[in-house]
């Protein structure tokens, strides 16, 4: 998979490869260093309880960056991640993700494919992050549940609720009374089959980037709320917008509901 991102490679290699960086577009991550001081492991935090953690194989800064995963679930075997950054004219960046599983049978194959269906939606908050966002700090809020309606029914409460159905790209929405405060730019939509997810660029509760997403989990539909919000003031309308999302969610979504930040 590849992405072009603006900026330069070293400004792309601090957004890919650092713990405050990635954190920016993607999940909470923390790079830990090893006992000669060389980074050694990349822990990401998905939610409660859900951390992964990736042995780093390769690291040259502002080119590439290779990590090794136990893998995600149970017999599954380890994954190789390669991240390559090419410099291109024009003050922009092309990003490459290669992930390699090694397997006797293709059993696990689904897992690389469910993968690279992820990293999209990813690449988007990416993008407006160094495009708008670049080197501020950003605070995170994740909020989710599950629910026991359908994958639709569910995408259809969510949306509903926030004032978003029917929502396309470019247009401008805000949340109606009884929502915390909610407004920005849609910048993506999605509605079918195990594709439900919206994108926008906020500017309340604070500048930053929203996604929206409805997917299946097993039976239940996983329902996840993710604010990524920029600048010196983030940290604290975190704090403050955080408990009143969770509430929400759970009020919503009452079945089996759960958050972290």
């Amino acid at each position: 998979m590849e992405v072009e991102l603006p900026g330069t490679p070293e400004e792309v290699w601090q957004a890919i490869a650092t713990g405050p960086g990635i954190s920016s577009w993607f999940v909470p991550t923390r790079i830990e260093v090893g006992a000669d001081g060389k980074p050694a492991r990349i822990v990401n935090n998905f939610g409660p309880g859900m951390e992964s953690s990736a042995k780093i194989t390769a690291w040259e800064p502002s080119r590439r960056l290779a990590a090794e995963d136990p893998g995600w679930a149970p017999g599954m075997p380890p994954v190789a991640t390669e991240w390559t950054i090419e410099a291109r004219a024009g003050g922009t960046c092309i990003v490459r993700v290669v992930h390699s599983l090694f397997a006797s049978t293709d059993d696990w194959d689904n897992q690389l494919e469910g993968t690279e269906t992820g990293w999209p939606g990813f690449f988007r908050i990416l993008r407006l992050y160094l495009t708008h966002f670049r080197g501020l700090p950003c605070s995170n809020i994740q909020v989710m549940a599950m629910a026991t309606e359908p994958e639709a029914i569910a995408w259809e409460t969510l949306t509903g609720s926030l004032g978003l159905v029917g929502a396309t790209a470019g247009q401008r929405r805000s949340a109606p009374s009884g929502v915390p405060p909610l407004a920005g730019i849609v910048e993506s939509a999605s509605e079918g089959e195990h594709k439900h997810s919206m994108l926008l660029q906020i500017d309340k509760p604070a500048p930053g980037v929203l996604s929206l997403g409805a997917f299946p989990c097993g039976g239940p539909t996983m329902v996840s709320i993710s604010f990524y919000l920029y600048g010196d003031g983030a940290a604290d309308v975190a704090a403050r917008e955080e408990p009143l999302w969770q509430a929400w969610m759970s009020k919503h979504f009452p079945a089996a509901s759960g958050a972290g930040a």
